[in-house]
């Protein structure tokens, strides 16, 4: 895999090291084809962004893009995220994370299977520093509304209503580890391939955003 991607390991990344700099660090979790990271990412030099993805075309294309463009702040892990979460990822260091149209799993006896569930969102607190925020999205309500329900029955989320935080000014999210309200800003996100599928379906898009608040919880 080139310099841009990451081998799975059970180490703990040493991300300062592997970025050759301390700096906001942003985790997307499936990005398919990487569009969108790009995008974030280019716009955004001052941070570092992890991308995690299954699908091989993806995480080629993804580092297709990276290299064209000499993106210096991406790098990308092809491994279930899961595990990626269990041994790479240092507690309490991210800055933000995106989780952009995950699978709906549209069918009832499916929905177990969504990756959003209050166990998923109970590990994503843990991973993000005192202030750091999660950016949602999907076009599928009723897993917006589990999303929601996800993210409420976890003590420590504050979540916040559109269009209270920029996803793309994480590091005024805090004072003195303190979270506070951002200035009112235009939520821009670049659109995905999903998204538009979504869209040309009649799909209601919802973005759901939440700020890991102080304080301790229960992992049980």
């Amino acid at each position: 895999m080139p310099v841009f991607g990451l081998p799975f390991s059970p180490q703990p990344l040493d991300l300062p090291a592997i970025f050759g700099r301390a700096a906001p660090t942003i985790l997307e979790i499936g990005f398919g084809m990487g569009d969108t990271t790009v995008a974030i990412a280019a716009a955004h030099p001052e941070q570092d962004y992890i991308g995690v993805e299954v699908h091989t075309p993806g995480v080629g294309a993804l580092l297709k893009q990276v290299e064209a463009r000499r993106l210096g702040n991406i790098r990308v892990i092809e491994h279930d995220v899961q595990e990626v979460m269990d041994h790479q990822l240092p507690d309490e260091y991210l800055t933000g994370i995106h989780i952009f149209f995950p699978d709906p799993w549209p069918k009832a006896r499916h929905h177990k299977r969504r990756l959003i569930q209050k166990h998923f969102v109970t590990q994503l607190y843990l991973k993000l520093r005192p202030g750091g925020y999660l950016h949602l999205a999907t076009d599928w309500p009723d897993y917006a509304e589990q999303m929601v329900e996800a993210i409420d029955a976890v003590p420590g989320w504050k979540r916040q209503p559109q269009p209270a935080i920029s996803p793309f000014s994480p590091a005024q999210t805090t004072v003195d580890s303190r979270p506070i309200a951002p200035s009112p800003a235009a939520t821009a996100r670049p659109p995905t391939k999903f998204e538009q599928r979504g869209l040309r379906l009649g799909h209601p898009i919802r973005d759901i955003f939440a700020i890991r608040v102080e304080g301790a919880i229960e992992t049980d």
